[in-house]
C-alpha cells in the first residue's frame, strides 16, 4: 500500500517535468499554480497535490486535496480515511471507484514513499523507497467532489491506486503505488479516453531498478512530524536496492 509520501522537489521543477509531455498552457500558469513547500512526511487525510483535466478550461489544472477519496454519496468525511488507496485490480468494479475511473482519474507526484518492515525484535523498522534518478515520479489516482459532508460547499478528495509489488516485495509489503510514465500521461489524463483495458495496462509494478530503499530514522513514524529528519537514514549497512 502506499501510506505516507513525500514531495521535497521544488513545485516547479515537477511542474516542468510534467508540462512539457502534456500541456504548454499549464506552462504559462505555472507561477500561479505551484506554490508550496517541501513535504517530508505527507499522511492520510492531509492535503496532497493533485492533478486533472479540468473540464472548463479544457487544459490541466492542480490543487490541493483531501488524501482519502470521499465519494459523492458519502455523507461523512471520515470514509476518506479508509479510501486512501485504490487496488488496480478492482477499480472499474468498486462502487466507491469506478466512476472516478471512467471520470476522474489523476496524478498525484511524488519523490518518495515510506514503508515499515517487521524486524527481528518485533520493531517495525520505516524504509523511504525513493528513485534512483532523483525524478519527481507521478502516483496514478482517483478524484472526486463531494457536496454532502461539508455544508453543501464541496470538498475535494484524491485516493492512490496501487499495484502488485515489483522485486522488492520481497523486502516491503508486497503492494505499491502504480505509476504513470511520460509517454502515458496524456491518455491517463484524457476524461474521454474510456478504455478500461488500456488503461490498466498502465497500472503495473514499476521497472527493476526504479527505486532503491534507505532505512529511515523512527521520527518519521508520527505523522505529527513533518521535517528533514524523517528522510535521516539510520544505518548505511540497511540501505538496500532493487536488483
Amino acid at each position: 500500500m502506499c501510506g505516507r509520501f513525500t514531495l521535497r522537489a521544488s513545485e516547479i521543477d515537477w511542474g516542468q517535468l510534467l508540462f512539457s509531455h502534456v500541456d504548454r498552457e499549464f506552462a504559462r500558469r505555472s507561477d500561479q499554480l505551484f506554490k508550496g513547500t517541501p513535504r517530508f512526511n505527507i499522511a492520510p487525510t492531509q492535503n496532497v497535490k493533485c492533478i486533472h483535466h479540468d473540464v472548463q478550461s479544457g487544459g490541466l489544472t492542480t490543487g490541493n486535496y483531501r488524501w482519502g477519496l470521499i465519494p459523492t454519496w458519502a455523507d461523512d468525511l471520515r470514509i476518506g480515511a479508509r479510501m486512501i488507496n485504490a487496488r488496480s485490480e478492482t477499480l472499474e468494479s468498486k462502487p466507491s471507484f469506478k466512476n472516478a475511473f471512467q471520470n476522474r482519474r489523476c496524478l498525484i507526484p511524488m519523490d518518495g514513499y515510506y514503508e515499515w518492515v517487521k524486524r527481528s525484535d518485533g520493531k517495525k523498522q520505516p524504509f523511504l523507497i525513493e528513485p534512483f534518478d532523483g525524478q519527481v515520479k507521478f502516483m496514478a489516482g482517483l478524484w472526486e467532489e463531494n457536496r454532502k459532508v461539508v455544508d453543501g460547499s464541496g470538498i475535494r478528495s484524491c485516493t492512490v491506486i496501487t499495484t502488485a509489488a515489483n522485486s522488492m516485495r520481497a523486502k516491503v509489503p508486497e503492494r505499491m503505488p502504480a505509476f504513470i510514465c511520460d509517454a502515458q500521461i496524456g491518455v491517463w489524463l484524457d476524461p474521454e479516453c474510456h478504455d478500461v483495458a488500456l488503461l490498466k495496462n498502465f497500472l503495473r509494478p514499476a521497472k527493476e531498478k526504479t527505486f532503491k530503499l534507505t532505512a529511515v530514522s523512527p521520527h518519521v513514524n508520527s505523522p505529527r512530524n513533518e521535517d528533514e529528519r524523517c528522510t535521516e537514514p539510520v544505518d548505511t549497512k540497511s540501505v538496500w536496492e532493487t536488483e
